[in-house]
């Protein structure tokens, strides 16, 4: 049986479009311009790869992406919706079903268990059998017997996997991840990447990856360089759509 054609229509938009994005940070003499005319079209389903310098502006390209950040000029749609047509409650409400982000620092609330962690969000993005898909989502990456410890109880690695059960409980369109591995030695970097790569693929996420390591870059799709707040270098598959 044939899709319905405004699926397909759907499906072939990008996941993320960004056009002619600015946005200063800081008050007086210390204001930055961090973000200088960005344009970006991400599709569906792929995996890209955010490098550059430090201070270039990736964490902050992410923060927009992900609804953390307002703009103060151009245009930020994910999955065709329109940042700029949402209030605060909108685009929370809005990140809490369609957005996943996992952070360096893993931001575990540390008085809650682990699935608590999982489950807590679920909960407040409305999401029914909050508890049930937590415990389903924690066993999916491999944490099925730390349920009931607390972040202090347990290794970065694993409080990382907790981080990205978080994440893709609600079953995201889009995940954006910041140094993912910052945080982790090497072999458990690998190992926290191996599992952020195979979720997406096999959910068919849109994966947004800032990171300094460039062998983590190169597994994404498409790579993209920022220097001082612009892209320098994308992808063909990421020229924004005019």
């Amino acid at each position: 049986m044939s899709a319905p054609h405004h699926d397909t229509a759907l499906s072939s938009s990008p996941a993320i479009e960004l056009d002619d994005v600015h946005l200063t940070l800081g008050e007086g003499a210390s204001r930055v311009h961090v973000l200088r005319g960005i344009s970006l079209a991400v599709p569906a389903g792929r995996s890209v790869g955010v490098v550059g310098p430090s201070g270039s502006g990736k964490s902050t390209l992410l923060m927009v992406m992900a609804g953390l950040e307002r703009v103060d000029k151009g245009c930020v749609k994910l999955a065709g919706e329109d940042f700029s047509d949402l209030d605060e409650d909108g685009l929370a409400a809005f990140r809490g079903r369609n957005i996943g982000i996992v952070f360096q620092s893993f931001h575990l609330i540390p008085n809650m268990t682990a699935l608590e962690n999982v489950a807590v969000p679920l909960e407040l993005a409305g999401i029914a059998d909050a508890f049930d898909k937590a415990e389903a989502e924690m066993k999916a990456v491999g944490l099925g017997e730390r349920l009931t410890h607390y972040p202090s109880q347990m290794s970065g690695g694993e409080q990382q996997r907790v981080a990205m059960a978080r994440a893709l409980a609600p079953d995201p369109k889009i995940l954006v991840a910041d140094e993912p591995t910052g945080n982790l030695d090497g072999e458990t970097g690998t190992q926290i990447a191996d599992l952020l790569f195979t979720k997406q693929r096999e959910r068919g996420t849109t994966l947004v990856l800032v990171t300094h390591d460039p062998k983590l870059a190169e597994r994404c799709d498409d790579m993209v360089r920022v220097r001082q707040g612009e892209i320098e270098d994308a992808g063909a598959a990421l020229v924004a759509a005019q």
